[in-house]
């Protein structure tokens, strides 16, 4: 379906997120540059109304765009960003019709949650330590 053209994938992620920075570690150990490309939008530097989103919109769901600018975002930000790092055989459940609806579902779930999971720890344990200050971010009930 795409082909050299549409490379590199640009994947945006929420580094805070201790299971989002698990999966980056592993796509980044895979990945090359041609391919894809990782931006983590709890940087302080990250501005997300550049691109033309509110930063809530990002942190809402996975968010990717092709090198032909065609944007992308949940389960198929996923699906790419596997392919693109060469671990399509992994995210190959995300492409089967019957199981895709179930995994939507889930998908939703984990992003309404993702929030509270923040207590997690943290593949770096130091990324909660900035300015000498170091805390666990707080999660108000829903």
């Amino acid at each position: 379906m795409y082909n050299k053209k549409h490379w590199p994938l640009t994947l945006y992620f929420d580094g805070d997120c201790p299971l989002c920075a698990r999966e980056i570690k592993i796509l980044r150990r895979h990945a090359i540059e041609s391919r894809l490309l990782f931006i983590d939008i709890s940087n302080d530097e990250f501005d997300a109304k550049a691109l033309g989103f509110t930063l809530k919109q990002m942190q809402s769901s996975l968010h990717a765009h092709f090198a032909n600018g065609r944007w992308i975002k949940g389960l198929d930000a996923t699906l790419w960003s596997w392919r693109a790092a060469g671990l399509g055989l992994w995210a190959a459940p995300l492409t089967w019709r019957l199981l895709r609806p179930l995994l939507a579902v889930g998908y939703r779930l984990f992003c309404l949650l993702r929030p509270h999971l923040a207590r997690l720890p943290h593949p770096d344990g130091s990324r909660r330590c900035r300015d000498k200050q170091c805390s666990v971010p707080v999660t108000k009930p829903v």
